[in-house]
């Protein structure tokens, strides 16, 4: 019995179940869009893509570390509004086309039951509904590597050249869209060689899937020089990797690799289910399919072998593992491996497919969808989400509607000062312009008109302040500013991190009043220090 024989498609009365599925999926994802105010990085990717032109806006995005793709099309995306909610649209969107492509992929390849997993799976994910509801890469990068598969499989199993290029299509949308994708890319060529190997193909079809593969480092070789090799000498990557990533990349002479290798895979988990018991027993669902599956005899049928299918779920974690290992990409309980759900989803919807219960009084065939459905739920009521976060009921857009109204209050003409991610989101809902400061790695100090206000920003990292520097940065910012009494400082995005540490620095520095509008928006006016000496 071959893995596409595990279980049958779905029929008759059940055939409604997946559009409902996909309803509540779409439907909590709309809402999340709507409810929330924009986050740091949401707030950067809407100023790079709000420039004069298409040109200007793809010069813009060669600043970011990722590919142009998105910055361009949120380009245009913006002429149909500027709200939250209208900017995030096509990401829902495409957040929820990547889930039911999947289900469509699954159910060709494991059957309709395992499809139907993997679809309950990829909807209720609490981490896939939070990146679908932001202006990321991230859900047109899922979107496109399952349109890739799905095509890919569509291709093999028609003999069709046709399918065929749009599956390279797709995948260099992917490539376009992030880095990550090259995950993806390298998985999905390994599984597609193994796939002609076996079978006898014509040869239009291995000609465009050769041709594909060739335009697919094309666009590699592209990439590399028009961005790539200038983040490096800006020092971007390094910047990123020694702060909030430095978990996710190997160290040697700190880290075991053996620990690094089980933790990191452990926290991916827990990353996806935003549970740590249920992303361990999530973990173990998928390693008992992929060795469930390597055991299986196969039918050699046009349907993908065993051990091909296999290796498509398991190859991915050992070449995202390997660039973590090596420096090259962070591998962790972070969005940057979110790829990664496009091949652990499946294999854990087929481990429960396959799990066997014999009980006199239990109907097992019940038993399995409550279990997933009762581990989701708890999931999403009780998140213990790892790495930076923001509490959906934190980022109310109330609460950043009362924090604008309290900078407006305050007189013209004052000075604000930010942190590279407060200026992001300043940009947004107070300045109202097409310009930002983009990242630079120094240590200078960057000033801009915000609509009645001079705005400081500090871009030195993107991580916010640099605290053990502070007290140095803030004494160049009076400096900047030698008529102010009172600088009140702005910060927003993932500050939740020793914050009474921080607000008790705050208050050594001169500010006696900080006001919080819920924990990740902080405004605080530093007073002007006495001056010292005769």
């Amino acid at each position: 019995m071959t893995a596409s024989q595990f279980n049958p498609q779905p029929r008759g009365s059940a055939s409604w179940f997946p559009f409902l599925l996909l309803t509540a999926g779409l439907l909590l994802r709309l809402r999340l869009a709507w409810r929330t105010f924009l986050n740091p990085d949401e707030a950067l990717h809407f100023f790079l893509s709000r420039q004069p032109s298409l040109h200007l806006a793809y010069q813009a995005s060669l600043t970011t570390a990722h590919p142009p793709l998105m910055v361009l099309l949120l380009h245009y995306w913006t002429w149909f509004g500027e709200s939250e909610f209208v900017l995030r649209l096509p990401f829902v969107i495409a957040g929820t086309v990547f889930c039911w492509t999947m289900f469509r992929w699954v159910a060709r390849v494991a059957g309709g039951n395992a499809g139907l997993a993997t679809l309950a799976l990829l909807l209720f994910s609490p981490s896939l509904i939070s990146l679908s509801a932001e202006i990321r890469q991230y859900p047109l990068l899922l979107m496109f590597c399952a349109t890739c598969l799905c095509f890919l499989e569509k291709a093999l199993e028609e003999l069709s050249a046709k399918w065929m290029a749009l599956s390279m299509l797709a995948l260099y949308l992917a490539l376009l869209t992030h880095y990550s994708a090259l995950i993806f890319a390298a998985a999905a060529g390994i599984y597609g060689l193994l796939r002609l190997v076996r079978s006898k193909l014509p040869s239009p079809l291995i000609a465009a899937w050769i041709a594909g593969q060739a335009g697919g480092f094309a666009i590699c070789a592209f990439l590399f020089f028009s961005q790539i090799s200038r983040l490096r000498s800006s020092g971007l990557p390094s910047e990123i990797a020694n702060t909030w990533l430095r978990g996710s990349i190997f160290h040697p002479g700190e880290d075991h690799f053996a620990v690094f290798a089980c933790s990191k895979t452990v926290r991916l988990f827990r990353y996806l289910f935003s549970h740590g018991t249920i992303g361990v027993l999530a973990l173990g669902l998928f390693l008992f399919a992929v060795v469930g599956i390597l055991w299986q005899t196969d039918s050699g049928s046009r349907k993908p072998a065993n051990r091909e299918l296999a290796l498509l779920f398991a190859v991915p974690f050992l070449i995202a593992l390997a660039a973590g290992v090596a420096g090259i990409y962070p591998y962790g309980g972070t969005r940057h491996d979110v790829v990664l759900a496009l091949f652990a989803m499946p294999a854990i919807a087929i481990g429960l497919n396959r799990l066997e219960f014999k009980h006199p009084r239990l109907r097992w065939k019940w038993a399995r969808p409550v279990l997933l459905a009762l581990a989701l739920l708890i999931c999403n009521l009780f998140p213990a989400a790892s790495g930076p976060n923001i509490l959906p009921r934190n980022q109310d857009r109330k609460l950043m509607t009362a924090a604008m109204g309290f900078l407006e209050s305050v007189p013209a003409d004052s000075s604000l000062l930010a942190d590279f991610q407060g200026s992001s989101v300043l940009h947004y809902y107070l300045c109202r312009n097409n310009s930002g400061v983009l990242f630079e790695a120094s240590r200078s100090l960057q000033q801009s008109r915000c609509a009645n206000y001079n705005l400081i920003t500090s871009a030195k990292t993107q991580q916010g302040f640099e605290r053990s520097a502070f007290p140095e940065m803030l004494a160049e910012v009076w400096q900047l500013a030698p008529s102010e009494k009172t600088l009140w400082l702005f910060q927003t995005g993932w500050i939740d991190d020793k914050q009474q540490v921080w607000i008790a620095e705050l208050r050594r520095l001169g500010c006696d009043t900080p006001r919080n509008f819920g924990p990740n928006i902080l405004i605080c006016p530093l007073s002007r220090p006495a001056p010292t000496g005769p």
